[in-house]
């Protein structure tokens, strides 16, 4: 069927609004990129675009003569992973008992969960309170702490009050018990909602850096890819403003081709490079997750 000339400046217009949103949310991505691949001293000028002017590798060898990185990255890595993985499953837990219709006390719960969400006990009520567990200069202060996300419990219970009903009452009369019922039915079903949280618990436990300050800054064995990149950053503003400082975790002696500029466009790129691999795998459970959790039947 032929386009009538209303559809086709239509289509034209779209078209054009879609290429623009596209290149201002992509343009500063390739800003950071080309930023961290371009000489120091060079990009000290400005002008830098989406291509470097002086292309260089300095800037990423400089991040990586840092000690305690690898040590860092296996860390990050590590409490990723099982962070993520605990608190996919507590969280689908606690959200399929809280989604039961016979648990007496769903209402109160829900509502404490909810308060968690506006009130806090603050810093140093939390700081004692890893203390007396004995949390502190461990590796599960990463872990325990963010197992159970109020905000993750809610997103994944409303999912699961979409879900109908009648097919748990059904698995009940063929005999299956409560645990059967979430392991084999529930969580099946929730393949969508549980990708998406686990995303957020991935990206969290990834950028997380504070803990690592507060609970194990002097503990070399525990520290953490990003806290490593925070010490990294910092020290390399203070070398910009004092030529004779030494900077990294074991006195490395300042380079005079880094700018605090360059590093931290470097550091950005290798932060962000691993949720770049992560997400197209979860982008189609992630859409799904966010839109179904808020429809009810």
């Amino acid at each position: 069927m032929k386009s009538s000339k209303g559809d086709l400046i239509f289509t034209i217009c779209n078209y054009t609004f879609l290429t623009f949103v596209f290149v201002i949310t992509l343009y500063p991505f390739l800003n950071v990129l080309a930023i961290s691949l371009n000489d120091a001293t060079d990009t000290v000028r400005g002008g830098i675009t989406i291509f470097p002017r002086e292309f260089t590798l300095d800037n990423y060898i400089t991040i990586f003569e840092y000690d305690n990185l690898i040590t860092g990255f296996v860390n990050s890595t590590l409490r990723t992973v099982i962070g993520t993985i605990l608190g996919v499953i507590s969280s689908a837990m606690v959200a399929f008992t809280l989604s039961r219709a016979d648990f007496k006390g769903r209402k109160f719960v829900s509502t404490t969960l909810v308060l968690t969400l506006y009130f806090s006990g603050g810093l140093i009520p939390g700081y004692m309170l890893m203390r007396d567990l004995h949390l502190v200069g461990t590796f599960w202060v990463y872990i325990l702490p963010g197992m159970v996300n109020a905000f993750n419990i809610i997103i994944v219970r409303s999912f699961m009050d979409g879900l109908p009903y009648a097919l748990q009452e059904s698995a009940k009369m063929d005999g299956a018990n409560d645990f059967s019922i979430f392991w084999r039915i529930i969580l099946p079903l929730c393949t969508p909602v549980l990708a998406t949280i686990a995303l957020f618990i991935a990206v969290g436990q990834w950028n997380s850096w504070f803990d690592t300050y507060l609970y194990n800054g002097s503990n070399p064995s525990l520290t953490t890819l990003q806290y490593e990149l925070m010490k990294i950053l910092q020290n390399t503003s203070i070398s910009s403003t004092d030529p004779n400082a030494y900077r990294g975790t074991e006195g490395i002696e300042a380079a005079k081709n880094v700018s605090p500029e360059s590093i931290k466009m470097a550091i950005s790129v290798v932060t962000i490079i691993p949720i770049l691999i992560v997400y197209p795998f979860l982008q189609r459970f992630f859409v799904q997750g966010m839109t179904l959790g808020a429809v009810k039947s």
